[in-house]
């Protein structure tokens, strides 16, 4: 996989979406992650104590938008780094050219994940993570990769302007892009327009994402698969069925009634 930056050794307006709703036939580069078990040394240890990856087995990926949504500690965040660890990203974020560590937290989880690969291979790639995106950053800058980047530092942008000038400038055709909570610096506006990014990083550039998010907005991307991690494991859901979808709507109908039973509380 080579990025945009393949020279490192180191570490709007309003969008007028239609998005087409039939799946896709492109070949996935990821099919399913698979956890082998029998290689588990301790099931009572972090971060085989949380639930959602007590009961994992194999998860299989859509070919193009698979979302992970729960309840904060759910382990959503610490899956999709174990997944984009496994496949060789630096587990602060960036290319897989970047190879740069502020301080190691990362799990154990992605030494016993198998991930089954299709026959197509990207030809780019990143992770994105909102929390260690500063680092990220400060990586282009040392090494002088603005090019690939729109033209000027990360940091000479708000935080929701850097993040798309990334997703725009830096995310190009066959890649496979993982993102842990994008929506972290960007407003409903904005997270709008990175919907549309994704529309076109689906459809015309033929890649494949895998984000973890608590964005309602997100979420609706159609014709995406969404995990939600809880207690009983991990499921399947609609978009309708899940917390995120469900718990705005409701307060958005009756904002006065939450209101009062949050007063109450």
């Amino acid at each position: 996989m080579t990025g945009r930056d393949s020279r490192a050794t180191g570490g709007g307006s309003r969008q007028g979406l239609r998005m087409k709703r039939t799946a896709s036939t492109s070949e996935p580069f990821l099919r399913e992650v698979v956890l082998l078990r029998e290689k588990v040394a301790e099931w009572g240890r972090y971060p085989f104590s949380i639930p959602a990856v007590a009961k994992l087995e194999t998860l299989s990926l859509h070919p193009q938008v698979t979302f992970f949504v729960g309840e904060n500690g759910s382990g959503k965040s610490t899956l999709i780094e174990a997944i984009a660890v496994a496949v060789g990203f630096n587990a602060e974020g960036g290319s897989r050219n970047f190879h740069f560590s502020t301080r190691a937290s990362e799990s154990e989880l992605h030494v016993v994940l198998r991930i089954v690969r299709g026959a197509r291979r990207p030809r780019t790639g990143f992770f994105l993570r909102a929390e260690s995106f500063f680092n990220v950053a400060s990586v282009v800058d040392q090494l002088h990769l603005h090019d690939a980047y729109g033209g000027k530092s990360l940091h000479e942008r708000s935080h929701g302007e850097s993040f798309l000038a990334l997703v725009n400038e830096r995310f190009g055709p066959d890649g496979l892009y993982i993102m842990d909570e994008p929506e972290a610096a960007l407003s409903p506006q904005r997270q709008l327009s990175l919907l549309a990014a994704f529309e076109r990083m689906v459809r015309q550039d033929r890649s494949q994402l895998l984000i973890a998010t608590h964005s309602p907005i997100l979420l609706a991307y159609p014709n995406a698969r969404i995990y939600s991690l809880g207690d009983d494991g991990i499921a399947q859901v609609e978009y309708e069925q899940t917390e995120h979808y469900l718990i705005t709507r409701d307060f958005l109908l009756d904002r006065d009634r939450y209101l009062r039973r949050l007063a109450d509380k």
